[in-house]
């Protein structure tokens, strides 16, 4: 059976993520990490999309995007290809790296697209790994300090009008410990449709 098109988001705008395969460890080292973030600067000159926020897990991924030109399969399959290729090479690993196809819901809405992003950064701190703003592998620094693969401006624009105003709404927003998402973030991450 073939599988069913994604659809295309009115926004444009994208939750990604990428589970190891039966939930394995996909970044085993730092250098592991850089990899993946070095293939996300590549395939955004390549295919011109944009970051909205990402954070890197040691067995999954979640990404925001902003795929202006509808690519977004050939945006992750370039990055599932090339690292998983970098993964077992590095690391003498056969079969999958990743699970199943990537999972990606539209969103459509800024509030979500703002709560969503809080979801996504607070993941170490939920797992009990880190604190929000010590996690070296989410772009939560990137809002607070320089972008180097993110563009942040589109989701402070969301916190106020001048940049120092976004930048402290935006760690008070990120400060804030909720659960509020956690279900329906979670479902995306396991529903998924079958060949039946």
């Amino acid at each position: 059976m073939p599988r069913i098109a994604r659809k295309i988001s009115m926004t444009k705008v994208y939750h990604v993520i990428l589970r190891g395969n039966d939930r394995q460890d996909i970044f085993y080292e730092e250098q592991d990490y850089k990899k993946f973030l070095k293939l996300i600067v590549v395939t955004k000159e390549k295919y011109q999309y944009e970051v909205y926020a990402y954070c890197l897990m040691t067995n999954h991924v979640h990404l925001i995007l902003y795929d202006k030109n509808d690519q977004i399969s050939k945006i992750m399959q370039s990055i599932e290809i090339a690292y998983s290729s970098y993964f077992a090479k590095k690391y003498s690993k056969k079969g999958h790296l990743f699970q199943n196809r990537f999972i990606s819901k539209n969103i459509e809405q800024e509030n979500y697209l703002y709560r969503l992003c809080r979801y996504i950064h607070q993941n170490p701190v939920k797992a009990g790994i880190s604190s929000v703003e010590n996690y070296k592998w989410s772009s939560y620094n990137e809002f607070i300090h320089t972008s180097k693969i993110i563009n942040s401006k589109f989701i402070l624009s969301m916190f106020g009008k001048m940049q120092k105003e976004a930048v402290e709404n935006f760690i008070l927003f990120h400060n804030y410990m909720t659960n509020e998402i956690n279900e329906e973030v979670e479902y995306e991450g396991i529903s998924k449709l079958t060949d039946e």
